[in-house]
């Protein structure tokens, strides 16, 4: 009988020892909302008896990361809306950890390009995320609604600019450069350069290094040569006036049409997509136009834009 009242009196204990903890659990979890909704950036929770104190603050920073994620999202979907897309941008996924590697492209080498460890042509970025990169060339098309746009719809993309293109309103490029668009080296005065005596390209390209580093504040380290066209002088010159890559492209966009490199006109990951800053003098459409075709094309394939920068 005393064995029956010892055990009674164990489960007893048992079942309060149980309810101790979760009337204990019930006061954390109160005290942690508690501290959620409260204003200051520095206030300790008072805790529950025998227990250490809570800091307020990681439960409101991540109660704020998730509003700001949800009110980027509403804005994103305002934009494509306000924008006339057919779908809401996908989101790029964040940068890689290991930068991949870069190499030239089979067919777009030069006579000794490895040897002279020449900057690699590229047409494509190796990568398995489902990604494409936006790259626009010279400068001549100055339409502010193009800015806007890109920034409304929070999209990257990487520009290459022309000296003597870019000198009537290097503040429209400035401005650019503020929404955080890299700016790079498309040669001062835009020739095709394949040909050109070794010191004409050095001028040509060095010389807008020079420029982009007045105008601007960087010498870039990108470079794409005009009409795509180079020769092993070319890289020679890039090389020695500070550039480490030069990137072509896969596909190019207008405002009404697409283009493609590869015969069976199909997007893939990491490959980059040439358009130039060009109006309706020159397109049959603006850069909204253009934009929008796009976009609209890659989302609906399920292509992010990303950063190119972030992939070298």
């Amino acid at each position: 009988m005393r064995a029956v009242v010892q055990n009674d009196k164990s489960r007893a204990s048992g079942r309060a020892s149980a309810g101790a903890r979760i009337v204990l659990a019930v006061l954390v979890l109160a005290a942690i909302a508690s501290g959620c909704a409260q204003g200051g950036g520095s206030e300790r929770v008072t805790p529950a008896g025998g227990q250490q104190p809570l800091d307020a603050p990681p439960a409101r920073a991540l109660d704020s990361y998730a509003t700001k994620l949800r009110a980027a999202h509403a804005a994103r979907i305002a934009a494509a809306h306000r924008w006339n897309l057919r779908e809401v941008p996908l989101a790029a996924p964040p940068p890689p950890a290991t930068k991949p590697r870069i190499r030239t492209r089979k067919g777009f080498e030069v006579d000794g390009h490895r040897k002279l460890d020449l900057p690699p042509v590229f047409t494509t970025v190796p990568t398995r995320d489902k990604v494409v990169f936006l790259t626009i060339d010279d400068g001549a098309e100055k339409d502010p609604a193009f800015l806007r746009m890109m920034s409304d719809l929070d999209v990257p993309y990487t520009a290459f600019l022309s000296g003597y293109l870019v000198k009537d309103d290097p503040r429209y490029f400035r401005r650019m450069q503020s929404q955080g668009v890299v700016l790079n080296n498309h040669t001062l005065h835009h020739p095709d350069l394949r040909g050109l005596s070794y010191r004409a390209q050095k001028r040509e390209i060095c010389g807008m290094q020079r420029y982009m580093e007045r105008r601007f504040g960087k010498r870039p380290v990108l470079f794409r040569p005009p009409f795509g066209s180079y020769d092993r002088a070319t890289l020679r010159a890039a090389k020695t006036c500070g550039i480490a890559y030069v990137p072509l492209w896969n596909e190019e966009v207008f405002a009404d049409h697409w283009e493609y490199r590869e015969a069976d006109r199909k997007l893939r990951p990491g490959d980059i997509v040439l358009t130039h800053f060009r109006g309706r003098d020159q397109w049959k459409g603006t850069m909204a136009d253009m934009v929008r075709r796009f976009l609209n094309k890659v989302t609906a394939q399920g292509y992010a834009v990303g950063r190119l920068e972030d992939y070298l």
